[in-house]
């Protein structure tokens, strides 16, 4: 929402500070009825896995084009990805993979391959770009080509966005809704799936709220010439990802993750994840499905008019 001119925060009026904080917002909670229909099968919890599949993207968006740097971003699809996907089949966890169309071009069996074994491809930008510095077009413009590779890869139009700011734009909701899109997974305002609002009014969208909490990169990211270090060991942050899907199992919510294959998929970070799986399918109570599937369900269950593309389910 535009500002006025050469006024600070505090000099805002009511309209103008209320315009901000109601521009996009979180609307009813998705949750189903509590009971033992809430989830399939009976089931206590639902999980959703994701998977940021970034690679060399974030490097490329900076400019950023060193053989170093880029070998990093390889690291993910070359070494990670295989052992996430071997991990993922043996315990059965349906995932959600948000694919950059870059990252998809330089590879064009890794989104085919994902869906092969039972998983998600969703939007996440076209070159992993800072979508909070773009105007409507050119944000319209990437998304569409990003979806347009995705599909054309997959044979399955995307349902889902995860934005690679995890922050919308001025026109971030709007591109959503030209472009169809189920729902998103890239805001904060609850644990919980939500109906998003603009400006007051239901979307019809659903939101599969993140956190940086329930996220591999602030623990585990390092910039060399930065001050930026992994300052939490790896076990950890498995403890800390284990009391969050406890708790969430208790309330009967759902228990939302984020990893990237370049951060998660190295030897020493990988038996933390496989440690986490071993604990949920300890319990027999746990619906594994991806976010797709999850949309899907809360929003059948809530009775929202869909909007858009069907999501296909994906779950096992």
């Amino acid at each position: 929402m535009p500002q006025p001119d050469h006024q600070q925060p505090w000099q805002w009026n009511e309209p103008t500070w209320r315009g901000h904080v109601e521009e996009v917002r979180a609307g009813r909670n998705l949750l189903p009825p509590e009971g033992p229909d809430r989830w399939p099968g009976g089931a206590r919890v639902a999980v959703a896995i994701s998977f940021d599949s970034d690679h060399e993207t974030p490097s490329l968006r900076d400019g950023e084009t060193s053989p170093g740097r880029m070998a990093m971003g390889e690291y993910g699809a070359r070494a990670a990805v295989p052992r996430i996907l071997r991990l993922l089949d043996r315990y059965e966890a349906p995932s959600s993979f948000y694919v950059p169309a870059v990252c998809a071009l330089l590879r064009p069996d890794e989104a085919p391959t994902y869906v092969a074994h039972g998983h998600e491809v969703a939007v996440h930008g076209w070159i992993h770009e800072r979508n909070t510095l773009l105007g409507h077009d050119d944000e319209l413009d990437l998304l569409s080509r990003a979806v347009d590779v995705l599909t054309s890869q997959t044979g399955v139009r995307p349902t889902g966005i995860r934005t690679p700011s995890w922050d919308f734009s001025d026109s971030t909701l709007d591109v959503a809704r030209e472009l169809g899109f189920r729902y998103d997974s890239s805001l904060m305002a609850d644990d919980d799936p939500y109906e998003i609002l603009h400006r007051g009014e239901p979307t019809g969208i659903v939101e599969i709220p993140v956190d940086w909490i329930r996220d591999d990169a602030p623990y585990l990211m390092m910039e060399r010439f930065q001050s930026l270090r992994p300052y939490t060991p790896p076990h950890e942050v498995g403890r800390i990802w284990r009391d969050e899907f406890d708790v969430a199992r208790a309330e009967g919510g759902v228990f939302q993750l984020t990893m990237h294959p370049h951060f998660i998929g190295h030897r020493s970070r990988l038996v933390v994840l496989e440690a986490l799986l071993a604990h949920i399918r300890s319990f027999d109570d746990v619906w594994f499905t991806t976010h797709a599937g999850l949309a899907e369900h809360v929003a059948t269950a809530s009775g929202l008019d869909p909007v858009g593309a069907s999501a296909t389910d994906a779950t096992v």
